[in-house]
C-alpha cells in the first residue's frame, strides 16, 4: 500500500492528511501551536483529489506526517 500525503498551512495551524487511495480512508492531523496535535479519521470518495485541489492542499512528506503522528516534533 502506498499512501498519499497532503497538507495545508493556515495562519495558526496546519492540517495534514494520509490518504489511502484504495478505500479513501483518511487519518487527519491538526497541528495547533498552542494546543498541540489532534487526530481524527475521515472517509472520502473518489472526488477527494478534486476537493484537495480546491481547498489548496499541497503534496507532503510521509516522514513529516508520521513523525507528527508519533508525537515527535
Amino acid at each position: 500500500m502506498i499512501y498519499e500525503y497532503f497538507k495545508r498551512e493556515f495562519e495558526d495551524f496546519r492540517v495534514m492528511i494520509q490518504l489511502n487511495p484504495l478505500n479513501y480512508e483518511i487519518p487527519e492531523l491538526t497541528i495547533d501551536k498552542a494546543q498541540g496535535i489532534s487526530q481524527r479519521k475521515l472517509k472520502a470518495d473518489a472526488d477527494i483529489y478534486q476537493d484537495l485541489v480546491e481547498d489548496d492542499f499541497k503534496s507532503s512528506s510521509p516522514l513529516e506526517f508520521n513523525l507528527l503522528l508519533k508525537g515527535i516534533k
